[in-house]
């Protein structure tokens, strides 16, 4: 008796003691934490810089190697594929198709999902499209914004994310695609506001409506007024988070807040997330990160942010390479930076960056990822 009586104080400790933890792990069960980047770009310089002179072969993965702990650090990262995988030849601007080798090394870096609906998507025309959606299905990665035929876009749009009790719909949108006549039965998915509507309401089932939206005027560090027309129209029909690419500099970021959380997040425009546009303002954009939780039978976004991030292309055996740096774990290291010329390039996107947000932004401040924990960049 007096072992059974030892035997259940020690159960009961060792629940005393696993509580806190075990909450905390459901906690995190009803936590999706979301990750988007701007504009993945193929120039020419880009597919020369991923090539193996000796082999032929085409390798992006280190394009990534800085970047991929932070993105390590979300549940779904979605990013904007600006170019087809359209096969060789390989060509980069103005009618873009790049290796596949260039998707692959975005799923390797932790990108879930890419969206195509872009200016550039019907570069290679309706063959390019249909390879290209090939090619990531071969991946496993994601996608939504262009479709085979009809059928495929009845079927497959919106797109439906689950995450344990969360779940998503994300729809992608265009301005155009350069002038490009898309052939049937490939589909783009163009800006049309009725449309979007009727896509809105098909997505109810899902916690939170996101439209990932390729629109704007290039270089242009303000929203047109056709852009806040059409968020505002997206937002009446039920759109919950609204995420802009396109004009390949940063635009200012907003969102409302309350007691019960963050509410309808619109971001502009996020740049570049990696590109051969080298000129100011262009070499570099922000990932959006947003949490959301679930509380009782609501689904809230509990917290927002924004990370930058600097494309740097230094010189390495006698060819140019490219690496997307995280800004905040490297704007202190002069010392990491081949020349004191790359290190004071990316010293003036930050201080461009920081006095368009900390002076346009609302409800998003600057993040990074520590130890697998998202924390305020303190400056």
């Amino acid at each position: 008796m007096e072992s059974l009586v030892k035997s259940f104080r020690i159960i009961t400790l060792l629940a005393l003691f696993l509580t806190p933890f075990m909450t905390l792990a459901q906690d995190r069960n009803h936590v999706m934490t979301l990750l988007f980047a701007g504009d993945i770009m193929g120039h020419d310089a880009q597919i020369e810089a991923a090539r193996d002179d000796s082999t032929g072969a085409y390798s992006y993965d280190s394009v990534f190697r800085y970047i991929s702990p932070l993105v390590a650090c979300a549940d779904i990262a979605i990013g904007n594929l600006e170019v087809t995988l359209g096969g060789a030849p390989y060509k980069g601007y103005p009618a873009f198709s790049s290796p596949d080798a260039l998707a692959e090394a975005c799923r390797n870096a932790g990108f879930d999902i890419l969206v195509t609906a872009n200016n550039h998507a019907a570069d290679r025309g309706s063959r390019g499209i249909a390879r290209t959606i090939r090619v990531l299905d071969s991946l496993g990665i994601k996608h939504t914004g262009t479709w085979t035929d009809s059928l495929a876009r009845d079927t497959l749009s919106p797109l439906i994310i689950d995450h344990d009790s969360i779940s998503i719909a994300l729809l992608s949108y265009t301005y155009g695609t350069n002038g490009i006549v898309v052939k049937p039965p490939a589909i783009v998915s163009y800006i049309d506001t009725v449309i979007a509507a009727d896509d809105i309401r098909k997505a109810a089932v899902a916690d939170k409506k996101i439209v990932f939206i390729h629109w704007g005027t290039e270089y242009d560090s303000l929203p047109s007024r056709q852009q806040k027309r059409t968020a505002e129209a997206l937002l009446r029909s039920g759109a919950d988070i609204i995420i802009g690419s396109h004009p390949h500099v940063l635009q200012p970021m907003i969102a409302e807040s309350d007691s019960s959380g963050i509410r309808y997040p619109v971001i502009w425009s996020m740049g570049n997330f990696v590109s051969n546009q080298r000129t100011r303002r262009r070499d570099g954009g922000a990932m959006i990160r947003l949490d959301l939780t679930m509380r009782g039978d609501s689904t809230v976004i509990s917290n927002a942010g924004y990370v930058l991030t600097w494309v740097y292309t230094p010189t390495e055996e006698g060819k140019r390479r490219f690496f997307v740096l995280p800004c905040a774990e490297f704007e202190n290291r002069p010392e990491f930076f081949q020349s004191s010329s790359h290190y004071d390039n990316m010293k003036v996107f930050i201080r461009d960056a920081r006095r368009l947000l900390d002076s346009l932004n609302t409800g998003l401040s600057e993040m990074t990822c520590a130890e697998g924990e998202w924390i305020k960049v303190t400056r």
